[in-house]
């Protein structure tokens, strides 16, 4: 009996070493807290895009805006044909095409009715048969600023529910620090300056610009 109950000590003493020595000491992780040490944080798109909108959304757009009287002067009712000098697709040579845009026009409807808010928009020396908007929500529709930015790709996110919830966010600092304060409804009849993104829809060639930037004359 004493050799088996030696045998047993040396057993356990054998195991408890091969616990700390080959599998390190457990730790404790409060709940909360297991990215501190996975690396893997709670996704939050609102602090993505507040992260990026002053310092790098805004001045890339702002850089890379074509004129949009010229870029629709250049397509000739093909929007698709300037894609390789001024638009980006959304996932690298496929996807939707967007375009960054800026002018200068006349405000003539302005849609309040709808939960998908616009303005129309006459451009300044354009003749074109195209029909420019500029969506003012509440509801925006597509992802035009999303898919334009040079340093947002789909690879950096877990799935696509995180990469929606990006363009989503945008569209809500949009409505929030673009349109509001630039106030729609007192827009009829005014000149206006705008950048933004539009998204080149199949069969039409109507223009819908989500702004990042929209001020009266």
């Amino acid at each position: 009996m004493k050799k088996r109950m030696i045998a047993l000590a040396l057993t356990l003493t054998l195991a408890a070493s091969t616990l700390l020595t080959g599998c390190g000491i457990v730790k404790v992780v409060k709940i909360g807290e297991e990215g501190k040490y996975t690396g893997d944080v709670e996704f939050n798109a609102g602090d993505d895009v507040e992260a990026i909108w002053e310092e790098s959304a805004l001045p890339e757009m702002n850089e890379n805006a074509v004129d949009l009287k010229e870029l629709l002067e250049g397509s000739n009712g093909d929007l698709t044909a300037m894609a390789d000098d001024y638009g980006k697709y959304s996932m690298g040579d496929s996807g939707e095409l967007s375009y960054v845009v800026k002018g200068t026009g006349t405000v003539g409807e302005v849609n309040t009715q709808s939960q998908a808010g616009y303005m129309t928009v006459k451009l300044d020396g354009y003749n074109g048969t195209e029909s420019v908007k500029i969506q003012i929500g509440p509801v925006y529709k597509g992802s035009a600023i999303r898919d334009s930015l040079s340093f947002i790709k789909f690879g950096d996110y877990k799935n696509q529910e995180q990469w929606a919830a990006v363009s989503q966010s945008i569209n809500e600092v949009v409505a929030k620090d673009v349109v509001e304060p630039a106030k729609p409804d007192s827009l009829q009849g005014k000149t206006i300056s705008f950048v933004g993104a539009f998204t080149v829809s199949a069969g039409s060639s109507d223009v819908l610009i989500t702004p990042v930037m929209l001020e009266a004359k």
